[in-house]
């Protein structure tokens, strides 16, 4: 392998205003900097070791959607500059180039906008248990990640730390309002469905996703990632079969691994093998590649 993960985004002269599982957020006045690392996490705990390349992958790819659906809704990017960027940045631009985007400062809001068009995950376990996701009841007859006869918009609540909880839409109105909660709902499901009938006819399946928006100006926007295999479940369509877990494009192979071992997934994690790393950096790099239709990295990517 050619390249080092970059787990600890350290900028001297520069302290990071937010550090999250992936993102640190640089505050330079007028906007923030986001600087995605290659930190993986799973089962809300950040494991020991990186995905070379990922952090690129999630802010190249979130970038070029952002381009795709902005006049569906508004989004906070500014530009993925690196050339003019402030000091202390500007001495480590090749470092940040396809990790890095200015964006608009925003009021994010506390709600997770989760879309769903498969039946997988703690959605399948839900149905399976009530025949419903969030509340919301589903007909009889779906198997294991059979395809939805609608996508449906299953929120929950941002925890700060632990686990979101789901809730419902009326707990979400109840939350921020009934109007912006249907706000949150249709552009949600018009983003899913935009991306999702992109993505087919790219060989991949987007089964769920997960937006996050705030109010920058008063007006709804989209903010953090978007359609990254970090926020979503890609499935390569060629090997789909309703009744099956499908195979992945995403982190969920870095879960399957942690699964088969005997750790209580509490912190510390244990570190990822090499092979893990490897294929699971093969998997961010094909889902950008067949998505985008062009190599990382390379221009206009």
């Amino acid at each position: 392998m050619t390249h080092e993960a970059w787990t600890r985004i350290e900028i001297p002269g520069a302290k990071a205003f937010k550090s999250g599982k992936v993102r640190d957020v640089f505050d330079l006045g007028d906007c923030f900097l986001f600087i995605a690392s290659d930190r993986i996490s799973a089962f809300d705990c950040i494991l020991p070791n990186g995905i070379p390349q990922k952090g690129q992958v999630l802010s190249t790819l979130s970038a070029w959607w952002f381009e795709q659906t902005k006049r569906i809704v508004p989004n906070h990017l500014l530009d993925t500059r690196t050339d003019d960027l402030p000091a202390p940045f500007r001495a480590h631009a090749a470092r940040l180039a396809g990790r890095s985007m200015r964006v608009r400062k925003a009021e994010v809001l506390p709600i997770e906008c989760i879309v769903r068009g498969y039946l997988i995950g703690s959605g399948w376990k839900e149905y399976q248990a009530s025949r419903s996701i969030g509340g919301m009841p589903l007909r009889a007859g779906y198997r294991m990640a059979g395809r939805l006869d609608e996508p449906i918009f299953t929120p929950s609540s941002k925890a700060a730390s632990g686990h979101d909880e789901n809730i419902s839409f009326d707990e979400t109105a109840r939350r921020v309002g009934k109007d912006l909660a249907a706000q949150l709902r249709d552009a949600s499901l018009a983003l899913y469905r935009h991306a999702a009938a992109y993505a087919l006819d790219r060989g991949i399946i987007i089964a769920d996703t997960k937006f996050e928006f705030g109010l920058a100006d008063g007006r709804l926007t989209l903010v953090d990632e978007a359609l990254t295999p970090d926020s979503s479940r890609f499935w390569p369509a060629s090997d789909y079969r309703p009744g099956a877990s499908p195979p992945s494009f995403d982190k969920q192979y870095v879960r399957d691994y942690l699964e088969s071992l005997d750790w209580d997934k509490t912190p510390p994690a244990p570190p990822l093998p090499d092979e893990v790393v490897r294929r699971t950096r093969e998997k961010y790099l094909e889902a950008f590649r067949r998505i985008t239709g062009r190599e990382l990295g390379a221009p206009g990517a």
